[in-house]
């Protein structure tokens, strides 16, 4: 409640479910993203991150559950949702006959928008655009188009932005113009929904989290609690000889992506450093190389792709 009135989620997700004939590609996923978050969507490939968007943006339809955005139904209401939504896709998605400026003005249509040229300068100049603007899309460069994908989505000033991987492929240049032109509608009051396989973009841009693999959500938390709770510090061993300890593989991050010889083991503190030194030693190891990390959402992607159940707590 706020101010004596319930304050509605951005995107409301309740236990959707869909099946492409022999793949259950979702299983009952439920989630919100409240309004002014800038939410991360995560997953390995085939995790069901694709179909859970192309639900949201009218191209799909789920088999059961329900998504709203903003309070609009995305079936029943949809006018009402995709006038709330700018979607940026994966795919360089362009129409080959129109140069920039041509292209927005006629999506701006499109949501029933005229006069809206003072709008499409601004975005075009945020995105470095404006020098191509009587350009034609399909004389631009792959990174061009992204950011024409981009100023499409923007172009009706949606409270809700979606961006599906929206810096594949592209160069550091643009990643930089576009975070910075996103980070500042995010401060100005725009929910921003990022799925992404560039976990340091997710780690620094995103207050929340969701992780998906196989069609579940397996992890639900602010960043910074994921960070905390699955990550904490680690130590990374070397051995010159000797295997770890069998009471030690547990605490291993990945015991798959790490040689015979090279651990990477899970701390709580340092003060567990010498304890695990010790073990190694009466084991008979060699250390060759000793190194205390502390983690980024990467390895706690890993930690939590490779967990067997479902995380408890989600939040």
């Amino acid at each position: 409640m706020f101010g004596g009135r319930t304050v509605m989620p951005a995107i409301e997700i309740r236990n959707v479910r869909k099946r492409y004939k022999e793949l259950q590609a979702l299983k009952g996923v439920s989630f919100s993203v409240e309004e002014g978050e800038f939410f991360g969507l995560l997953g390995p490939n085939g995790a069901g991150k694709t179909t859970l968007i192309s639900i949201l943006a009218g191209l799909a339809r789920a088999d059961s559950g329900t998504i709203s955005v903003r309070g609009h139904d995305v079936v029943s209401d949809f006018r009402a949702a995709r006038r709330a939504l700018g979607i940026v896709p994966q795919e360089l998605v362009f129409d080959p006959f129109f140069t920039v400026r041509e292209s927005l003005r006629i999506q701006s249509g499109y949501f029933g928008l005229r006069n809206n040229d003072d709008w499409i300068d601004e975005v075009m100049a945020n995105l470095d655009l404006t020098e191509k603007a009587d350009v034609n899309t399909r004389a631009l460069s792959g990174g061009m188009k992204r950011r024409v994908l981009v100023a499409q989505a923007l172009v009706h000033r949606p409270p809700v932005i979606v961006l599906d991987e929206p810096t594949a492929g592209v160069d550091v240049e643009l990643r930089q113009t576009l975070w910075k032109f996103i980070s500042r509608l995010n401060r100005e009051g725009h929910t921003i929904v990022l799925t992404t396989h560039y976990l340091e973009e997710a780690e620094s841009l995103c207050d929340r989290l969701a992780m998906l693999r196989r069609g579940e959500v397996v992890a639900l938390e602010r960043t910074s609690t994921l960070l905390q709770r699955f990550a904490g510090m680690q130590l990374f061993l070397r051995f010159k000889h000797g295997v770890l300890p069998a009471d030690l593989r547990q605490l291993e991050v990945d015991p798959h992506a790490i040689s015979g010889t090279q651990h990477l083991l899970r701390l709580s503190s340092y003060d567990e450093v010498e304890p695990i030194l010790a073990k190694c030693r009466a084991a008979g190891c060699a250390l060759d190389e000793i190194e205390v990390r502390k983690a980024d959402l990467e390895d706690v992607f890993v930690q939590v792709m490779n967990e067997p159940e479902v995380v408890e707590g989600l939040s």
